[in-house]
């Protein structure tokens, strides 16, 4: 896999994050609650406006009913058809 800018990764993972909420049909303020965290740190993980700990997306990932591991669950695949998305709006 190649090099990933930071600011990239972020999004990735707040993309990754957002599509396995709507899967589990959660909102923002579910995950949060759930998590007990912020609704607004959710928000800006899912913008990729924060770099999560690992604590935080373990939290997540709990509250999600999900293995941690499938919110980081981004190949190549995934990165293209985020990209493809991207260039449409």
């Amino acid at each position: 896999m190649p090099y990933i800018k930071k600011p990239i990764i972020l999004l990735y993972i707040g993309d990754r994050l957002r599509d396995v909420r709507k899967e589990k049909k959660m909102t923002q303020e579910d995950v949060a609650h759930k998590a007990g965290i912020a609704v607004s740190q959710v928000g800006r993980i899912e913008r990729g406006k924060l770099n999560p700990s690992v604590s935080t997306m373990f939290v997540i990932a709990l509250a999600l009913e999900v293995e941690p591991k499938e919110l980081f669950d981004f190949d190549e695949q995934f990165i293209k058809k985020k990209s493809d998305h991207k260039k449409k709006k």
